[in-house]
């Protein structure tokens, strides 16, 4: 293949793969079915599969696989063959309609949150068809849902497709009362930034804290880190250029719509951004592409890192989740429009999501919380732990003058039903963005900038689309029973503005005050995975997973403990990796080092003894003395993973493990990286962070 066109979309079965494939009938039942998420009868299925399975033994495919998203984060495969014996010799190649439609991976070694015992080993794959399947590997994999024998749901999309109906469900509902007839589905796209650090494998397999938890668990800072902003944006070295071509060629075959690529503020950072499509489907090309970035990386002798902060004291690795409202014919239900009618029905799906935003702040902190990114939040690099939304000055004027009844006095106003003056359409760029902010507004989307590098977006959409579903459900329902709708619908976004103005912040959120400002305005600011998990829990939360049919009852308490205990043993495997590099390789470097600096001084005053060697005895009294006390320190922190374990509910356990498990690796970290500043470089066992930051030319 030698054109851009002709590779894109080639290892996906996709619908014009499908029309060129499958009998017309069969193709207008397979799409009634995507269009209707109905089931797919099994003569349908049958047709279907047998196609798919010849377009994917002639692309070299000799297994197929149901590829899913486990509660690890990560997605999980198990391949079979498409073999078939035939007498006692022979084989032909087959694929049924229910190979297709259904499969049984084993469930009892994934996380459950306590919903299965471990006995309980049933678990059941279905088939996704509104996510084409696609060849990865020469295996035909084969995007499913993943549920247990008795229907608990043990996946991520699952739930994030039952949240997508939800926005649909509810979003027609206004699109009705404002006359639109034409619409038939409502969906969420969703195009998120990826970032990531690349370094040297060479330097990366000498790291066993990078190999065992992802990021430096020790290391001084560098002479040179960011400081010259010369990273941002600058050339792009060519090995890094050679494996951005090559990821970029995976990613297109697979259908991705990979689209930017640049450097990012730290050394040896960068980021990648596709154009965005339905979440869905954006979800499942997220999943592939941090996959396909370690991959593709190994080919270059290069290590792609996704943890949210690989290096302490230097910039970590966001994932930007830029969200919006679109129907399927191609209208953006958060684009200002250019008409009066146009302006007032964008008003109502803003502020419906400026009051999910403001009544939900919890659930989209926890969307986002784990122990690494708790790295970054606040850290003036990323958004502070305080939600707040960014409008922007011009919207932000157009909603107080709505909430004070006073004149809008932007250019080319006009008069609108809603009884204001307002713009007839609200320019994309009429304000400058805002990095600081954690939810923002940037023209007809919203850009989520919580989110961590390694995190699955499908947690926060699950969130985005529930909740805001919920506000417009409660905007129908009123004005679904309106006697005056154009009254009632001013009433409406007037008083909605009044009720959740709050959670409107267009300053720096790195600022203190902003903090201040925020706990008066009574916003949340929860610091911690610690703190904010159990919020999922919360009595209003429930109620809104529960209504929607998103989760049970039992499925988000699962979901709770499945957190929090990731949260403590993230922490623990951190802390008993620390343990391992200081007595078995920092405190013995130190000694030979101590060693090396005490017999210089010895043979020095053999031979000279006028020479005092005063600077050799000072540096080896304060080594002897920082090896104490790196001694002592692990002790402590050896203590504190062991009284962890005497902390059996989740809560209480995470909170053990963010106060003094967490606090005892900071003390250990300060001291080791005091003596790597003091000890020579080729006595200390571990790469330096000059040396890995700076490893790729």
């Amino acid at each position: 293949m030698n054109s851009i066109p002709e590779l894109f979309g080639s290892m996906v079965f996709n619908d014009v793969v499908m029309k060129e494939r499958l009998p017309k009938e069969t193709y207008k039942e397979l799409k009634k079915t995507i269009q209707d998420g109905k089931a797919l009868d099994i003569s349908v299925a049958n047709i279907v599969a047998n196609a798919m399975k010849d377009w994917a033994i002639e692309k070299g495919a000799t297994h197929f696989t149901h590829w899913f998203q486990p509660m690890t984060g990560i997605t999980a495969e198990k391949h079979d063959s498409f073999i078939s014996p035939v007498g006692d010799s022979s084989i032909i190649m087959e694929f049924s309609g229910k190979e297709l439609i259904q499969g049984e991976p084993d469930a009892s070694s994934f996380p459950s949150g306590g919903l299965r015992a471990t006995f309980e080993a049933r678990g059941y794959t279905a088939w996704d068809p509104t996510s084409y399947a696609f060849i990865k590997e020469d295996v035909l994999c084969i995007p499913t849902a993943f549920c247990s024998y008795s229907g608990e749901v043990l996946d991520k999309k699952t739930p994030l497709l039952r949240s997508m109906e939800a926005i649909n469900t509810q979003a027609l509902r206004i699109l009705r009362l404002f006359g639109n007839t034409e619409a038939t589905r409502v969906v969420t796209t969703v195009g998120p930034e990826q970032e990531y650090f690349l370094i040297d494998k060479e330097v990366y397999d000498k790291r066993k804290d990078l190999i065992y938890t992802g990021r430096t668990l020790f290391g001084a800072k560098p002479p040179k880190g960011q400081e010259l902003e010369d990273h941002y944006f600058g050339a792009i070295k060519p090995r890094v250029k050679a494996f951005m071509e090559d990821l970029d060629k995976e990613l297109w075959k697979l259908g991705i719509l990979a689209k930017t690529e640049h450097n990012e503020v730290a050394p040896a950072q960068h980021e990648l951004a596709p154009i965005f499509t339905n979440t869905n489907v954006a979800t499942d090309h997220n999943q592939l592409t941090m996959e396909l970035m370690k991959k593709v990386a190994s080919r270059h002798d290069l290590v792609c890192l996704l943890h949210e902060k690989p290096f302490a004291g230097v910039n970590g690795s966001g994932k930007h989740n830029n969200w919006s409202i679109s129907t399927t014919n191609g209208v953006n239900l958060l684009d200002p429009g250019k008409t009066p009618y146009e302006n007032a029905q964008f008003l109502l799906f803003l502020t419906a999501v400026i009051k999910a935003v403001d009544e939900y702040q919890d659930l989209l902190r926890v969307s986002v919380a784990t122990a690494g990114n708790d790295h970054r939040l606040g850290a003036n690099e990323a958004p502070p732990a305080v939600v707040s939304m960014f409008l922007g000055t011009e919207l932000t004027e157009v909603l107080q003058a709505i909430d004070t009844d006073s004149a809008y006095n932007g250019q080319g106003k006009t008069e609108m039903e809603i009884g204001v003056d307002v713009l007839p359409h609200f320019p994309k760029d009429t304000t400058d963005r805002n990095r600081t902010s954690p939810f923002a507004f940037t023209g007809n989307k919203f850009e989520f900038r919580m989110l961590g590098s390694s995190l699955s977006i499908s947690g926060p959409n699950i969130v985005l689309n529930t909740i805001v579903a919920e506000e417009l459900d409660q905007f129908a329902d009123i004005l679904e029973k309106a006697d005056d709708f154009t009254t009632a619908l001013n009433k409406l976004i007037k008083d909605t503005i009044k009720d959740h103005k709050r959670i409107i912040f267009n300053g720096n959120g790195y600022d203190d005050a902003w903090i201040q400002e925020a706990e008066k305005r009574g916003l949340l600011n929860l610091h911690s995975s610690a703190e904010a998990l159990p919020y999922f829990c919360a009595e209003k939360n429930i109620k809104l997973f529960t209504k929607h049919h998103i989760f049970s009852e039992a499925e988000v308490r699962s979901r709770c403990d499945i957190m929090l205990e990731n949260y403590c043993k993230v922490i623990s495997i951190e802390a008993l990796t620390m343990l391992e590099m200081v007595h078995k390789d920092i405190l013995p470097a130190v000694y030979t080092y101590i060693k090396r600096l005490s017999e210089t001084a010895l043979a020095t005053r053999q031979l000279c003894p006028d020479i005092t060697c005063e600077s050799e005895i000072k540096l080896v009294s304060r080594l002897s003395s920082l090896c104490n006390s790196l001694s002592n320190k692990a002790d402590n922190l050896d203590k504190a993973v062991l009284d962890a374990k005497m902390h059996t509910e989740a809560a209480e356990s995470a909170t053990f493990y963010r106060d003094y498990v967490f606090g005892a690796m900071q003390e250990l970290r300060a001291v080791a990286d005091e003596i790597e500043g003091l000890v020579g470089e080729k006595y200390w066992p571990y790469p330096t962070y000059g040396a890995m930051l700076f490893s790729v030319r």
